[in-house]
């Protein structure tokens, strides 16, 4: 018998097979390669001269006491709006309206028109939980700004939101806030929502 006929024959079924695919290299084209240093070596040299002193004109405007809440108004006070502008606006909005169902608005806010103190309270230590303002709930939690701010610099920004978007409510003083903080000195968490909130009225 030949070698021929000893080997094995494939059978149509077999035959009609396709080889196994097998993954071949391809490599990144060097074109794109050498875009991707260059694009790098840009980007370093970018950062690497660019001026940090750059005028705040040439951006929005704000300088760094008013990103942290220091820089004073014509009366020499603490200007709420900067405050605002750096810490509340991007939850609240600058309508005052804030987000539906997350974060709640200030226009027309019980919690903001009502007592002064638990206003002052509910920045000073935040919320977590559910509240409910105007009929509706929300359920985003606010962070405490006790440790961050002032009592001035909390005052401030209260008396700002109580006088902006139609609220008419008297302005707030450092003592209010002083007040506060005393009376909730003991909290170590943030309020837990209607709850454990003090009454706003």
């Amino acid at each position: 018998m030949s070698e021929q006929e000893m080997r094995p024959q494939a059978s149509p079924q077999q035959q009609r097979e396709n080889p196994d695919p097998h993954e071949k290299t391809n490599p990144i084209p060097w074109p794109l390669i050498s875009v991707v240093g260059l694009m790098f070596a840009f980007g370093v040299v970018y950062i690497s001269q660019a001026d940090i002193e750059s005028p705040a004109s040439w951006g929005d405007g704000r300088q760094a006491a008013e990103l942290s809440g220091t820089k004073k108004n014509a009366a020499g006070k603490v200007d709420g709006a900067a405050i605002y502008a750096s810490l509340c606006v991007a939850c609240h909005q600058t309508s005052g309206q804030g987000l539906p169902g997350v974060f709640p608005p200030l226009a027309g806010s019980e919690w903001v028109l009502g007592k002064a103190g638990t206003a002052s309270a509910i920045l000073l230590h935040g919320i977590s939980g559910s509240v409910t303002v105007k009929a509706s709930t929300y359920n985003g939690n606010m962070p405490a700004f006790g440790q961050q701010l002032t009592d001035e610099q909390i005052a401030g920004v209260l008396t700002y939101i109580r006088s902006q978007w139609g609220n008419t409510a008297a302005a707030v003083d450092a003592v209010t806030v002083a007040q506060a903080r005393e009376a909730h000195k003991d909290r170590t968490g943030p309020f837990g929502g209607d709850k454990e909130l003090p009454p706003h009225d």
